[in-house]
């Protein structure tokens, strides 16, 4: 079994935190490495941490087994808190600590107890040139559901992309296209995302259930001006990239999102 690793990044944020949490801990895919990365919160959020690194297997952040271990659990965390620049300096760093061969990054909940065997699972069947796999997800505020987002299968060019937050990758992915541009405030995903999206060998799978309840008011969905923010910095992506019709692209983009809303 390919070890997965969670990122998991947060700040100030100790009830969506808890539930994320919550939903790792009853999946039933083995083994699993969760890497936390708080930005020095002090609302409560590093005691819950401290509290769900004691209930599991805590790995240093060497990598290496702790006194009295003598194999590697099948649960482990790692965690630290300090300032940084934002969610996606936050991203790397966490990026930076993991070690497993398939990575996510898990800031939200996970449906099921089988979302990841699931999604490991579509990698390991997807064939050549599969290099990750992503699936439906939905907006939550509490149970309420905001929004739906069916991703179905795409191409760059005509407006789509994986949801992020339900993107299982290949460790080899972030090592041949690098990590998250800190330089972009609401769409360094989008950007890394089109980073290997553009080369055409590299396919993902597709699982067609929602798997992933994303806390609304994130980066990119919190208001007007990140709307309009994130519009800009799709654009600005795509022609980084050197991908053709980047405003036509982003229109068809923004056609979609909005779409979604019912």
């Amino acid at each position: 079994m390919q070890k997965v690793s969670l990122l998991v990044t947060t700040y100030n944020s100790k009830d969506n935190l808890a539930a994320t949490l919550q939903s790792i801990q009853m999946q039933d895919y083995a083994p699993m490495e969760v890497v936390i990365v708080d930005g020095q919160s002090d609302d409560g959020t590093i005691d819950l941490i401290r509290e769900f690194a004691g209930q599991n297997s805590c790995r240093p952040p060497s990598g290496q087994l702790l006194p009295g271990q003598d194999t590697v659990p099948s649960l482990t965390v790692q965690w630290i808190s300090e300032p940084d620049r934002g969610l996606y300096d936050a991203m790397n760093k966490a990026w930076s600590m993991c070690t497993g061969e398939i990575v996510a990054v898990c800031n939200d909940r996970l449906c099921a107890p089988n979302t990841v065997s699931k999604l490991v699972r579509a990698i390991e069947e997807g064939g050549e040139g599969c290099i990750g796999a992503h699936a439906d997800l939905v907006y939550v505020e509490g149970e309420h559901i905001v929004r739906s987002w069916h991703m179905g299968e795409g191409t760059l060019e005509s407006g789509w992309m994986p949801g992020h937050p339900t993107l299982f990758l290949k460790r080899e992915i972030y090592e041949q296209y690098g990590t998250y541009d800190i330089s972009y405030r609401c769409a360094a995903d989008y950007e890394f995302m089109v980073r290997f999206l553009k080369d055409k060998r590299n396919r993902l799978a597709y699982v067609p259930e929602v798997l992933i309840a994303m806390f609304y008011g994130g980066t990119s969905n919190a208001g007007l001006r990140n709307y309009l923010l994130s519009f800009k910095e799709g654009y600005l992506a795509l022609r980084k990239n050197g991908v053709k019709f980047p405003l036509m692209i982003t229109l068809k983009r923004t056609v979609r999102v909005l779409r979604q809303f019912r």
